[in-house]
This record gives C-alpha cells, structure tokens and sequence, in this order.
C-alpha cells in the first residue's frame, strides 16, 4: 500500500503522527506538492467528494496521500486544490488521538488515513496503521459502527447519506 504524506512542518514533531508513521515504515513523507504521487487520493477535508468504496482500486494502485497542515491556514484557492480530481473528504468520525480526542472531525493524520483505507476495504492495513499508536485501537473502536456502514457501501453519496443519516439522531 502506497502511503504518502505531505508534511508542511506546522507542528510539533514530537506528537506529529505523520513523522511516527514513517518511522515504523508505514509512509513517505515528502516536502515538496510536486512530489504527490499523480492519480492518488489526496485527502482533503474541502474536498466535494467523500471517499468511498468506489476509490477502492485507486488506492490500491496509487495510493493515499494525506496533506499534514494546519487547515485553519489553508484557504480553498490553496495550491492543494489543483493537485488532482481525485481528491476526498471523510465523512463524519470523531478522532481519538490525545491532542483532539472526542471532537468530531479532527483527525490526525494516521486517522485519516486508517480510516480511508477502512472505507475503501483495506480493513487489516488500516488496523495495522493504528497499532503503531498507544490509543491506535480507539478509533477503529470508536467509530466501528460507522466505519463499517461507510465500508458496506459502494458510492461517495451512500456514504453521505448514512453520514446525515446518523447526524440527524442528534439535531436539536
């Protein structure tokens, strides 16, 4: 599995997921955009498009990239949305790393990515991403209900759908 994170140095190496990912093997980080393998899914949390099992054969043959930034700094005329069509949001989950644990849609990096290859039917490499963490097993844990229901469906819509579906229980 080809795993590749752009690292925009904005955080504190010593709790970067990112950098511990790499030292057990598990990604390359780069530095560069020019570097983004082409035709892989970027994840992007201002992306139209969730990710689904439907990016199953992209990931599979070119990869993931996660973009490790500060998001309260990118703007949506960034350079990081003209890098390729095959970007990708992930539908709602709650992050479990100590730095965000419990909010809902602050995942690290390795969270991020776990989670899309659970979606997109890579379930052992997603758990093996996550071993390599103290609280790894948390967010599969976590948010199995709706990792499974995102992974049981073919299309970026189906995965919305049960998304609202489940965020409609706790409207008002």
């Amino acid at each position: 599995m080809k795993i590749t994170v752009f690292h925009a140095n904005e955080c504190d190496k010593k709790k970067c997921t990112a950098f511990k990912m790499e030292k057990q093997n598990n990604c390359r980080i780069i530095y560069n955009l020019n570097q983004i393998p082409s035709g892989a899914v970027i994840l992007n949390p201002f992306a139209k498009k969730s990710v689904s099992f439907e990016d199953e054969e992209l990931v599979k043959r070119k990869g993931v990239v996660g973009l490790d930034c500060s998001w309260n700094k990118v703007s949506s005329s960034s350079k990081f949305f003209s890098l390729t069509k095959y970007h990708r949001s992930l539908p709602f989950l709650i992050a479990t790393s100590p730095v965000n644990y419990g909010k809902p849609c602050k995942l690290s990096t390795a969270e991020a990515i776990a989670a899309t290859l659970y979606i997109t039917g890579f379930k052992d490499e997603a758990k093996n991403i996550m071993n390599g963490f103290k609280w790894g097993h948390t967010v599969i844990g976590l948010n199995f209900e709706l990792l499974e229901a995102y992974s049981n469906v073919k299309t970026s819509s189906e995965v919305i759908d049960i998304q609202n579906d489940f965020l409609k229980q706790y409207e008002d």
